[in-house]
């Protein structure tokens, strides 16, 4: 095993939209001339969500709340200076949107990302983040990461940003039961052609949220010939609630009006307001749906199914083909469905940085994340560590979305610079 070991001001896992804001936010800054900092990936390059950026597939937050223009609207990070620099701004305003397509948003933050390249290092997988003890206290973490061949390089800092997203949620019923006829929505663009090898493949999605719809619509497009059933616990597909009075909970100045309140004040507002992000639809999306499963009973060509109020109860796989049993909600009745294959729309975990700071535990307070997105440590521990896309309890809903990724990187930014200033030992010294 090759090691070799680096020592940085500043180092950010993962270099998705939560890390890039902050390289941003660190160019930008002014008084940080010669501060050393790195992000590492484990992508072999920037994509953003690039399993669902499917054909015509729109943006759910306005352009304007890009990675820079609420923090600094002057700023050459801008999607409007993005769109000026790639010769559209004429074109895209011509449109009359303030919703671009996925497929160029992502295209715009990695024209960002690239300008990083000799900050990012690409196709590393970090595997854990480790305390450096000097003298019973500790002013460096040590963190591990994992190359392509296998091979593990070691850098130090005293800032750590961690902004890794979510991983996929697999529901305990697909526990072990996972093969290639299956695939997360995270995967699905990369992935859904497996499914292919059938002349008319059957395949369900699983899920009631807006990457469920946008895939059972994708499939239906993508084999004109095939069966494909939506498969719900809801009753319903529900409707996002974006309208203008609800969206100003996705303000970045409502974080300081969550984060204030009483965690069961936290706790109450969350479920009431967790239709704006969570199992729910845009209604463009439903009116298709609907209108598509309406001419089914015009034409009396059944194809495709929107089988709600189900749980599913039991999984077999064969690998070549899965049986899911399904009971109804209200009659307790069960059916045997067979498919050809899965997509699971099931949502994403957000606590992968615990298992990375476990070897932290000593050094880190039971308190809850500071309101600048620091996790408070023990006495004798100098180090920071702040959490991107994983504090919802406390600072609300708009934690793992896009809408405050430019005001957030800010607040993190001045927070890790005031700590930065106070004097400290080199991290290799015995």
């Amino acid at each position: 095993m090759s090691v070799h070991s680096q020592e940085y001001d500043v180092v950010g896992i993962g270099f998705g939209p939560a890390n890039l804001a902050i390289a941003i936010a660190l160019d930008e800054h002014k008084d940080l001339d010669g501060l050393r900092y790195c992000f590492l990936e484990k992508q072999p390059r920037f994509e953003w969500h690039g399993g669902m950026l499917l054909e015509g597939t729109r943006m759910q937050v306005s352009f304007l709340k890009d990675l820079a223009t609420l923090r600094n609207p002057a700023s050459r990070f801008t999607f409007v200076n993005y769109l000026h620099d790639n010769n559209r701004l004429d074109s895209f305003i011509n449109m009359g949107t303030f919703f671009p397509t996925r497929v160029e948003y992502n295209d715009y933050m990695r024209w960002s990302a690239d300008q990083f390249k000799e900050h990012v290092h690409y196709g590393q997988e970090v595997i854990a983040i480790e305390p450096v003890e000097q003298g019973g206290e500790v002013e460096w973490v040590r963190v591990r990461s994992r190359n392509p061949d296998g091979s593990e390089n070691e850098i130090f800092t005293r800032n750590l940003v961690i902004g890794i997203g979510g991983y996929p949620k697999i529901p305990a019923v697909f526990a072990g039961k996972m093969g290639n006829n299956m695939v997360h929505s995270s995967r699905y663009k990369h992935e859904y052609e497996r499914f292919g090898r059938h002349e008319t493949p059957r395949i369900a999605v699983i899920g009631a949220g807006q990457s469920a719809a946008e895939i059972y619509l994708d499939l239906m497009d993508q084999y004109p010939d095939g069966k494909m059933d939506l498969i719900s616990r809801s009753r319903a597909l529900h409707p996002a609630d974006d309208s203008a009075f609800v969206n100003e909970i996705f303000d970045p100045g409502f974080t300081d009006t969550i984060y204030a309140r009483p965690e069961t004040e936290r706790q109450d507002f969350l479920k009431r307001f967790s239709q704006t992000n969570y199992a729910v639809v845009d209604l463009a999306e439903i009116e298709q749906i609907y209108e598509r499963l309406y001419l089914q009973k015009v034409t009396g060509k059944v194809q495709h199914r929107f089988l709600s109020n189900r749980d599913i109860v039991g999984v077999q796989n064969d690998g070549t083909r899965v049986l899911l049993t399904l009971r109804n909600k209200d009659t307790g009745v069960e059916q045997t469905e067979v498919y050809d294959g899965v997509v699971l729309a099931t949502g994403y975990n957000r606590n992968g940085h615990e298992q990375l700071l476990s070897p932290m535990a000593h050094w880190m307070s039971e308190q809850g994340v500071e309101r600048c997105y620091r996790l408070p440590m023990a006495k004798g521990c100098h180090a920071n560590v702040f959490l991107q896309g994983c504090c919802e309890q406390t600072h609300g809903l708009s934690d793992t979305l896009l809408s405050i990724l430019a005001v957030r990187s800010q607040e993190v930014v001045d927070a890790l610079i005031e700590r930065q200033s106070r004097p400290i030992a080199t991290a290799c010294a015995s």
